[in-house]
């Protein structure tokens, strides 16, 4: 199960890091085939001047970390909402089984590296009790 996990670390940390870098860098046009609600919802982040930097700068970064295995186990935690957005953007703004498979190869990724983390997230799940004691 190890080099399952491991292997899953590697690949998500590889792909999180090149598509941060390469919105970063490369400062990419959107395909001209996008359905109108993804359009209508890209130009909603982008109008507000700063989300896709911040996005994709968060993506090298937390990538990078998981890709090392230095502060991987914050890289997941970080990135979680991302791949389950990039995941729920595709399922309900981009029509046919076609545009799923790479968010749910994201998504099995992520929870497979995750996994091997389980006893330190497993404290996350811990009830206080409202007053702190």
């Amino acid at each position: 199960m190890h080099n399952v996990t491991l292997a899953a670390r590697i690949l998500l940390g590889l792909l999180f890091t090149a598509a941060g870098l390469f919105g970063l860098l490369a400062n990419p046009e959107p395909p001209p085939d996008l359905p109108e609600k993804l359009i209508a919802f890209n130009k909603g982040l982008a109008a507000t001047g700063y989300f896709f930097q911040f996005l994709k700068l968060t993506e090298t970064i937390c990538g990078l970390l998981i890709l090392t295995g230095v502060y991987a186990r914050i890289g997941l935690v970080v990135l979680a909402p991302i791949s389950i957005n990039i995941f729920l953007v595709h399922a309900f703004l981009t029509p046919g089984i076609e545009n799923i498979i790479l968010p749910v190869v994201i998504l099995v990724l992520h929870v497979t590296a995750a996994s091997a983390y389980w006893s330190t997230y497993a404290r996350l799940f811990e009830r206080n009790n409202w007053l702190g004691r």
